[in-house]
């Protein structure tokens, strides 16, 4: 379900903090983000970063269930970033929110949308950098997404943002002109 800007980043920022509450701090861990994935029909799913008290950065998939008036939230797999060997975009040229996570098995995931699953590599990036001082292996992705730059304070979003404004000109633009 897609919702207005502002709503979901509202909802966004109660489920982050109900997933912490519940998921992460009693486990000593701090959730540095999180997005919905398509993984089965039933019932809700989250690819979910977070960092331990010792420094190391899980990645989660957390399953949603609904009783009553109260959400659960469960640990269904796993893994640690430094594990990872490859994130794949499996196709940086169109709009698809397709990814793989290369570990000694490939994970094949399917973010809500291309924005984030964009949001999750760059979350990734970030703190393979932060936390163990190497570059993340990244194909099929545009960097341009990807790394921070000058414009961005919030993660590249801006940039993004920007980036799809000046195309959609463009497009306009070129469907304007008269073709002789």
């Amino acid at each position: 379900m897609q919702f207005p800007g502002i709503l979901w980043s509202a909802m966004s920022s109660l489920i982050k903090e109900e997933m912490q509450k519940k998921i992460f701090r009693p486990d000593g861990q701090c959730l540095d983000e999180f997005i919905e994935i398509v993984y089965s029909a039933q019932g809700r799913y989250f690819l979910c970063v977070s960092v331990t008290k010792g420094q190391e950065v899980q990645i989660s998939l957390l399953k949603h269930t609904r009783s009553n008036l109260d959400d659960k939230y469960e640990k269904t797999e796993t893994w640690l970033l430094k594990d990872l060997v490859l994130l794949d975009g499996r196709e940086s040229d169109t709009d698809n929110p397709h990814f793989d996570m290369h570990y000694d098995k490939i994970y094949t995931l399917e973010a809500l949308s291309c924005a984030a699953k964009y949001a999750f590599a760059r979350c990734l990036v970030q703190l393979s950098r932060r936390y163990y001082k190497k570059e993340l292996k990244i194909v099929n992705f545009d960097t341009a997404y990807i790394e921070p730059t000058s414009l961005s304070s919030n993660r590249g979003d801006c940039m993004v943002l920007m980036q799809i404004c000046f195309y959609a000109f463009n497009l306009v633009c070129l469907s304007l002109c008269p073709v002789s």
